[in-house]
């Protein structure tokens, strides 16, 4: 019997939290938690906590004492709303941008060399949040200044890789498009006796430079540069006789920092451009002309840039640009992952790898295929920040960031690897359901309904602990005794306080193969209900997370995300 000196809005509200916290945790509200929600709502409730605790424990027990369908159906009527765990969702930001008030103008400036890996979408996001944050403008470019290692396909690639990223580009350059502005700023430099053109060995030239000493070509007068650089362009050098070298200070304590290539000849033909130029701008010329071109406003980029930041920095200093606001993030490193592009590339070559959406590889192509949705790897990213400290990239972290995002929605099935059938005797038929989600139990069930020759299949190690004079439980359909064939045992749940252990089980299932990130492959059966499935991303129980490549009648293609 309830207490009656409280009013039924008091009652109602208790009974709501009591259902509530029943349906979330299989059929067993908690006193004390009941508690906490009761008095959150009904702070006013505390003074009198004497006479409400005892109230919450006999309406509790009531609750307890229902079947969960009562309990879900009464919560039902309740509130619906009620029927949704909520998770408290934890905000992350970016620290501001100096000097970003009046907008800003920031860059991706990827190799087309294959499509966009795992490392690669930390500047792209990062980049992305800032230009969304300040309502500013990303540009695209492609810094495609190395023939030898562009791949055709990537100029598509990329795009759809940075559009699966969520990554908004508002401007797409092509350096190999840009190559006439390279020549008419290096001709500039070159005339106001910032640059020059050297025809030395090139191991000399790198031992005067460690030496803090000039080359023989550095300091010839600006005429004969200009003829020099004249004959470069017209290609009367071959390929390793001569470049154009950018001057900063010899004497710089950082030797990486003195005198930098600025263009190199090239006798390979460009994807795009063919043998139309043979000489080459080096990353540190073309991208700070491309950054000062375009009105770049901020720079952000790993600090393995660090030197080559201190280099374009002589290009401003020459020209007379106005810099942009240079941020340095630490670097990361990736384990138990495949990044590099032309390992990948040779591995599909020779077979080793089914194309660029290898699971085996850290592309985001991969991770899509597995599963990994572009928001977890978002949060990732912004979580990790902008700091300069070096960082490990841990893959559990990221797992249990898209946790979060598919769990919700992810439908909940029975998996066996390499299945071993029981036949069963005792009974006619049996029926049985299952939640399709535990935590949305507005979303229906999986019904189960096996009659004539009854059989069912195990794992392999489930089998094994069935043995004489034992008893498994079929996980949400009945309990067997061993014997051959298995004996029905009915229904009572009891038994699991016994120690009997509750398995997986299918009956006629679906040929089923799951597709591990090691290149293994699991097979076995899942249960038919999984053929009705409609979402991308399911869970199968006590296996995990999969992505439903191809569901249909003739089988199952699932690749696995994680637990």
């Amino acid at each position: 019997m309830f207490a009656t000196s409280m009013s039924d809005p008091v009652q109602d509200t208790i009974r709501k939290y009591a259902l509530q916290n029943a349906v979330f945790f299989k059929g067993a509200a908690d006193p004390k938690a009941v508690v906490g929600k009761v008095l959150g709502e009904c702070p006013d409730l505390r003074k009198r906590s004497a006479e409400i605790i005892p109230l919450i424990n006999d309406i509790v027990a009531d609750v307890n004492g229902m079947s969960q369908d009562a309990q879900a159906k009464e919560l039902q009527a309740f509130d619906p709303d009620m029927m949704r765990k909520e998770k408290k969702e934890r905000t992350y930001e970016l620290p501001a941008l100096d000097g970003a008030e009046k907008g800003v103008v920031m860059r991706i400036a990827p190799g087309p060399s294959g499509p966009l890996h795992l490392g690669h979408s930390r500047v792209s996001i990062l980049n992305d949040e800032y230009v969304k944050r300040y309502n500013g403008r990303l540009i695209n470019r492609f810094e495609d200044t190395n023939p030898e290692k562009i791949d055709p396909d990537a100029y598509d690639m990329i795009p759809e890789d940075l559009e699966w990223l969520g990554v908004k580009v508002h401007e797409t350059m092509v350096q190999s498009d840009r190559f006439p502005i390279y020549y008419d700023v290096t001709k500039k430099l070159i005339e106001s006796g910032n640059a020059y053109v050297c025809t030395c060995n090139a191991d000399d030239w790198r031992e005067k430079k460690e030496k803090m000493m000039p080359c023989p070509c550095r300091d010839l007068l600006p005429d004969e540069q200009s003829e020099r650089y004249d004959r470069l362009l017209s290609g009367s050098y071959g390929e390793g006789e001569a470049i154009a070298v950018v001057k900063t200070d010899l004497r710089h304590p950082n030797p990486a920092v003195r005198d930098f290539v600025a263009l190199r000849i090239v006798d390979h033909p460009h994807p795009r451009t063919g043998t139309k130029y043979n000489v080459y701008p080096m990353m540190n010329l073309s991208v700070a002309i491309d950054d000062h071109m375009s009105g770049m406003t901020h720079v952000i980029r790993g600090k393995d840039h660090l030197n080559n930041t201190f280099r374009q920095e002589y290009v401003y200093d020459h020209m007379g640009w106005k810099k942009p606001h240079f941020h340095h993030y630490g670097l990361v490193s990736i384990p138990d992952s495949v990044l590099k592009t032309s390992m990948i590339k040779e591995g599909i070559r020779a077979g080793d790898y089914t194309g660029w959406d290898d699971v085996r590889t850290g592309t985001l192509r991969a991770l899509k295929k597995r599963g990994i949705k572009a928001d977890a790897i978002r949060r990732y990213w912004v979580e990790s920040g902008v700091k300069p400290i070096d960082i490990q990239f841990t893959w559990d972290t990221l797992y249990a960031m898209n946790r979060d995002i598919v769990d919700g929605g992810a439908n909940r099935y029975f998996f066996v690897q390499d299945p071993v059938a029981f036949n069963i005797t005792g009974i006619d038929s049996i029926t049985g359901k299952a939640p399709l989600h535990p935590d949305r139990p507005e979303r229906g069930t999986r019904d189960y309904s096996l009659s004539g020759n009854i059989s069912v299949s195990i794992s392999p190690p489930d089998a094994a602990g069935f043995k004489e004079g034992g008893m498994v439980r079929l996980k949400d359909l009945c309990n067997l005794e061993y014997g051959d064939p298995a004996v029905y045992a009915g229904t009572d749940l009891s038994v699991l306080k016994k120690g009997v252990r509750a398995v997986q089980w299918v009956s006629s299932g679906i040929p089923t193969e799951l597709h591990m990130p090691d290149g293994t492959v699991l097979r076995g059966e899942s249960e038919r209900s999984l053929l009705s499935e409609k979402g991308e991303i399911v869970q199968f129980e006590r296996v995990g997370f999969v992505r439903l490549e191809k569901n249909d009648k003739d089988g199952i293609y699932a690749v696995f995300a994680h637990r």
